[in-house]
């Protein structure tokens, strides 16, 4: 079995999810290799479009349930965008973190890193009274093409 450094994101998914006893049925392998290629987040309807596109059905109903199970065991990451839609990413750890610029006129998500903002989310994590275990930063605006 790969160690922990070296498998992919989908890999330790489902050994996680065996580990947890829960059934590795073809909707959920599906989910999480669609997942696992994509380099930000997605709603659950653009998965379901995304498998339907790759000739895979799962019903949204399961998509939800799967998209749930994977939240509770922490390997997927819920993005609230706003406008009453979510959406889910991989948790990678520290190599894939980033945050998100989200365009309130087509929806457009798109991922950003910024190493001084890291550096200043550190900086204020020592002056508040909690530790800080993570952080999600999403920006609204309007994005290039919205704003011609």
């Amino acid at each position: 079995m790969p160690r922990a450094g070296t498998e992919s994101w989908s890999e330790r998914a489902q050994r996680v999810l065996a580990e947890s006893h829960r059934h590795s049925g073809g909707a959920r392998r599906a989910v999480v290799e669609l997942l696992d290629s994509q380099s930000c987040a997605l709603s659950a309807l653009e998965i379901e479009d995304a498998l339907r596109t790759g000739r895979r059905r799962v019903a949204r109903a399961s998509i939800y349930r799967i998209l749930d199970e994977l939240e509770r065991l922490e390997l997927v990451q819920k993005v609230e965008v706003g406008q009453a839609m979510a959406r889910y990413e991989p948790l990678r750890g520290e190599n894939g973190h980033h945050h998100h610029l989200v365009c309130d006129s087509c929806g457009a998500v798109m991922p950003f890193t910024d190493p001084e903002l890291e550096r200043a989310i550190k900086k204020t994590s020592r002056r508040v009274p909690i530790d800080v275990a993570v952080h999600e930063i999403v920006l609204h605006g309007a994005c290039a093409d919205c704003r011609q």
